[in-house]
């Protein structure tokens, strides 16, 4: 079919229902139909055609403010997609607005973060009513002290239209700090010093970075990561001293295996800098001491495949977070800071079968580990001289605790985090010694209407087609009845290992109250259930994801909890790959899915290592220069899988500054998809064309974006409040 038109009378059907006069105004909008130019694209003696290979744009030419002739072509494309969602959506533009007042009604504004101690200063983060950025600020020895604001980044973004601070990092003599600043969305920092004694900020600027950095224990030396400017690759890790150009900087170490990143860091104990490499399969730590920066970095244990370890110091000795010896699920090992290689490394938690080591932190008195059994996480305290071990206890069915923000080492408190669907996010110090707990904080709904116990949360199996059980968290209103026409909202990741905690969300109760479902499905590619459930849906098993979230999806139906009608999907970069699979396998199974940010053109992307970050992605994907992998890729990539048939109701989002996954992938899946597609439903693109990967910089232009998603899900389900439709 060579013209689909997407005529926005859906949309007027769709809400028809909700009308006082039962019918609604149309438009004449119709879909914009891209400009074919077939690129032919040959590897392993396979040629695919490429009709919309010429959306891609060059960074130069993005930045660039004189647009030459295919700059321009592309932007006026994606501004005619953007026009058309506008004009889509026009009808639900009031219930939008209210969605976002909302939301933002459910959050305290003048809020500020529980403060933390760290060498002699309580540090806090806070945001004022009605400002979009974060405010960073510390007093000195206590809590009456003076506040001393560092940052206030609701001044410095005022003139920019996307802007993030990052890597925040103080001086040992707590004079000077070090801040990242982007301004375009890339992930591409560049580095700056502020004496917070003066308030001046230095001339020192370093371009290019990871944002991060870690100071040497003289207070006038720092080490940092740049990044490839094509690939953006952390590479390289130099030394800057203050007072002197970036051009003099030394080049600590330089990372040369395309396939491996590195990092810079600095051992709680302050006495070691670490620079690290790391690969899906593998890690190398090397060490120099913090007290003498110009000293010469000392091998840990040189890296080998399928050896993976993350190091950290404690007296006489490093600590390691490792797989070593087929330790699949990862065990706690240390070693003589004298005696480092991998021989003279010795057990302290050994490997389990059923539990994943996910992390460890060391105190003075204690050793505290986060493991993961059966799904769910845990904090387990050890003392040293092992006359304890027990775990923190908690009773829900399905929760997230995580220890953070715990800079002090001779210290019994741990500060930890805990909610749950239901429960809303706790900040909490846990005495070692006696076991008393003090709530520091409970996150505030305001608005007058949120109860716990007006909402019930469970946790369900649903049987793999393989007969693996994939946990699925629910969460949905006491009154919502679950029944055939019960909408249900679906979401997962699935890739890198990343486990979506189950969290509480005071935007989903947007939906929640509005009678949906949301279900969090626990597919492979997470290690959810340990790092085999990782190791099952990634490179030659990948497919595993798809199919386990198709089947969480087809145990919901059968199980009464929604139908086809009402079911919806929503995923986000890897999370997006997984939208478009899913569309393309089983798209009889959905009634509407958003694709975020979505890395859908895998096959060309991951063929074409000039594109950022993709080396370092082999051993995730798998490298396509192998025919094995390019075969298996390609026969589930969504882009290359488009076929002629019918697709849900589909909203696909983007940001034109995307470093992650370039803009380019969404932007041509539409296109084809409107090409080939054989339905009448919604497809749109909006593009964000001042931001990238993450989105709106600002925590209210994000809230925007989360009342238009959740928009496009009420609208199908005709759940648009009749008086707040626009005629």
């Amino acid at each position: 079919m060579k013209k689909i038109y997407l005529l926005t009378i859906v949309l007027s059907i769709i809400f028809a229902v909700a009308c006082k006069n039962n019918h609604m105004k149309s438009t004449d909008a119709k879909a914009p139909i891209a400009y074919k130019q077939p690129t032919e694209l040959e590897k392993h003696g396979d040629v695919r055609i490429d009709n919309y290979f010429w959306m891609r744009l060059s960074d130069k030419q993005k930045l660039t403010e004189v647009r030459d002739k295919q700059t321009q072509k592309v932007i006026s494309y994606l501004e005619e997609e953007n026009s058309y969602y506008e004009s889509v959506t026009s009808y639900t533009k009031n219930f939008e607005e209210k969605l976002f007042e909302e939301m933002k009604g459910r959050i305290k504004e003048d809020d500020s973060s529980v403060p933390y101690k760290d060498n002699g200063y309580y540090y806090i983060t806070s945001y004022e009513k009605g400002m979009q950025y974060p405010i960073y600020s510390r007093k000195k020895e206590n809590l009456d002290a003076t506040e001393q604001i560092m940052f206030n980044v609701n001044e410095m973004a005022k003139d920019f239209d996307y802007f993030q601070l990052g890597g925040l990092n103080i001086s040992p003599d707590n004079k000077l700090a070090v801040f990242a600043t982007d301004t375009i969305s890339r992930r591409q920092y560049f580095l700056r010093v502020k004496n917070l004694e003066t308030g001046k900020i230095y001339t020192d600027i370093i371009d290019n970075t990871t944002g991060g950095s870690v100071w040497a224990n003289d207070n006038k030396t720092f080490f940092y990561t740049k990044k490839d400017p094509v690939t953006l690759r952390s590479s390289k890790v130099y030394r800057h001293v203050l007072g002197t150009p970036s051009s003099e900087d030394v080049e600590v170490y330089h990372e040369k295996d395309e396939t491996f990143s590195t990092y810079v860091t600095k051992s709680k104990s302050n006495k070691y800098i670490i620079v690290g490499s790391y690969s899906t399969v593998s890690t190398e730590a090397q060490f120099l001491d913090a007290n003498n920066p110009t000293s010469n970095l000392q091998m840990l244990q040189p890296r080998e495949r399928d050896l993976e370890y993350s190091v950290a110091h404690f007296g006489n000795d490093f600590y390691l977070l490792t797989n070593k010896d087929g330790a699949t699920n990862f065990k706690l090992m240390k070693t003589p800071v004298n005696k480092t290689t991998k021989e003279n490394w010795t057990d302290v938690i050994p490997h389990r079968e059923d539990t994943l080591l996910e992390d460890f932190s060391i105190f003075k008195e204690y050793l505290v580990l986060e493991e993961r059994t059966n799904g769910l996480n845990k904090v387990r305290i050890i003392r040293w001289d092992a006359k304890e071990d027990y775990y923190l206890p908690f009773d829900e069915e399905t929760y997230s605790v995580g220890v953070y923000n715990n800079p002090d080492f001779d210290t019994h408190i741990i500060r930890y985090s805990y909610n749950s669907m239901t429960t809303p996010a706790s900040v909490i110090d846990f005495n070692m010694n006696d076991k008393s707990k003090e709530i520091k904080k409970e996150q505030e709904v305001l608005g007058g209407k949120f109860k716990k116990e007006n909402y019930i949360s469970k946790r369900v199996w649903a049987t793999a087609r393989d007969g693996k059980k994939v946990a699925i968290s629910l969460v949905y209103h006491k009154n919502t009845p679950l029944n055939k026409n019960t909408p249900l909202l679906q979401y997962a990741y699935g890739s890198y290992g990343y486990t979506i905690p189950d969290n509480f969300s005071t935007t989903r109760l947007s939906l929640l109250d509005r009678g949906f479902v949301f279900a969090l499905a626990h597919i492979r590619g997470s290690q959810y259930l340990g790092r085999e459930w990782y190791e099952d849906g990634k490179m030659l098993n990948k497919k595993n994801t798809f199919t386990d979230f198709i089947d969480c999806s087809k145990y919901l139906i059968d199980n009464n909890y929604t139908s086809e009608k009402h079911l919806y999907a929503m995923g986000g970069s890897a999370g997006g790959l997984l939208m478009g699979a899913i569309a393309n396998m089983n798209p009889e199974l959905y009634n509407g899915i958003i694709a975020a940010v979505p890395f859908v053109d895998v096959i060309s992307t991951m063929i074409d290592d000039s594109i950022p970050l993709t080396t370092g992605e082999y051993d995730e994907w798998g490298n396509p220069n192998d025919k094995e992998y390019y075969d298996y890729i390609k026969s589930y990539s969504p882009y290359d899988q488009v076929e002629r048939k019918a697709y849900p109701n589909m909203l696909v989002t983007t940001g034109f500054h995307d470093s992650q996954v370039q803009y380019w992938e969404p932007a041509k899946w539409v296109a084809k998809l409107r090409e080939l597609k054989t339905d009448n439903n919604l497809l749109m693109l909006r593009t964000d064309m001042d931001a990238g990967h993450g989105g709106a910089s600002g925590r209210f232009d994000a809230l925007k974006e989360t009342a238009k998603d959740y928009t496009f899900f009420l609208a199908l389900e005709n759940k648009i409040d009749p008086e707040l439709i626009k005629h």
